[in-house]
């Protein structure tokens, strides 16, 4: 079967020597990584090579150990860096079997750093292990790659640590879910599917519908469920998040006119809008500087017929 090395590209506005250590000094490694837990260096036997160990945690207790080789060259012409390594696993729980990749480091002028990797890998389990790997793993292992560039882009750029740009990250992505689901639910089940439940008796007091209730709550369940899925569209927009408190705000004080005894019920207009407006408060904090897997460009560029990449070829390299 026949595979895609995985290639990420992403231009960063940092000096050389920053970059460098950021992606060369194992402490400093791990830290922007999706792909790896823990990496250490091992004791070094030949002055060019440097062998490694690595760790990634798979959940429920479980870790994949390998262990790599990496050797680097600068070009003594343009300054342009190269490191290619080789990488592998004996655990049987490992689907990579043993790989090989590069990371390069072009220097762009005015002050931008083009950071490019690709690498492939052979998998194991035979051909159920090829499809696993072509049609879920691989695909996931190129966007983490991807978005693990961005947050290294961002710790060079603005010197936000990956702690933080992670942590930030998690919050934005559980608000913005918990928005989609609030509003999608709140348009399909007490409005769509089971309006009778309550919220046609309430639109009938307010008088708003004149005989036309049904098809009222019909439109504004639709339109709930459209708020929720552009949420997740808009999901970096703060003036977006500004709007929602505003509807939410006048949706409360609405059932609150309508009937004030709603406010009395455990789960009440109050306690639901008042949820929606602090996850609205929490993704808009938080929607600046975050990473994405888009960013990065997933295919080699081309000029002339030739790739953008100029410096020392990692063909040059032996391992």
């Amino acid at each position: 079967m026949k595979r895609n090395p995985i290639y990420v590209e992403l231009d960063i506005k940092t000096d050389m020597e920053t970059l460098w250590s950021l992606t060369q000094r194992p402490e400093m490694h791990q830290q922007w990584d999706l792909r790896f837990s823990e990496i250490h260096d091992l004791p070094q036997a030949d002055s060019d090579v440097q062998r490694f160990l690595y760790k990634t945690r798979i959940g429920f207790g479980l870790e994949v150990t390998g262990t790599g080789a990496t050797k680097t060259a600068v070009h003594p012409r343009t300054g342009n860096r190269i490191s290619v390594l080789r990488f592998g696993s004996d655990q049987r729980i490992s689907l990579v079997k043993e790989g090989s990749g590069y990371w390069k480091y072009a220097d762009s002028g005015n002050g931008v750093i083009r950071f490019s990797t690709q690498y492939d890998y052979r998998t194991r389990f035979g051909m159920p292990g090829a499809w696993f790997d072509r049609l879920l793993f691989r695909p996931l292992f190129g966007a983490a790659t991807a978005w693990s560039f961005d947050v290294l882009r961002l710790w060079a750029e603005k010197d936000i640590p990956p702690t933080v740009t992670i942590r930030k990250a998690i919050i934005h992505a559980l608000s913005v879910f918990m928005l989609v689901v609030l509003w999608c639910y709140e348009g399909l089940v007490p409005k769509l599917l089971f309006p009778e439940a309550g919220e046609l008796d309430l639109l009938r007091q307010s008088g708003l519908a004149a005989g036309r209730e049904g098809m009222v709550l019909t439109l504004l369940g639709i339109t709930e469920i459209g708020v929720g899925l552009l949420t997740l569209l808009f999901h970096k927009n703060r003036l977006w998040y500004r709007l929602i408190m505003i509807l939410l705000a006048i949706l409360m004080l609405g059932a609150w006119m309508t009937d004030a005894e709603l406010m009395k019920a455990p789960f009440n207009p109050l306690t639901l809008s008042g949820s929606m407006i602090g996850f609205c408060f929490m993704a808009s904090l938080s929607a600046s500087d975050l990473p994405s897997a888009y960013r990065p460009v997933r295919r080699h560029r081309t000029v002339r017929g030739h790739t953008s990449d100029k410096g020392v070829n990692e063909h040059d390299l032996d391992l």
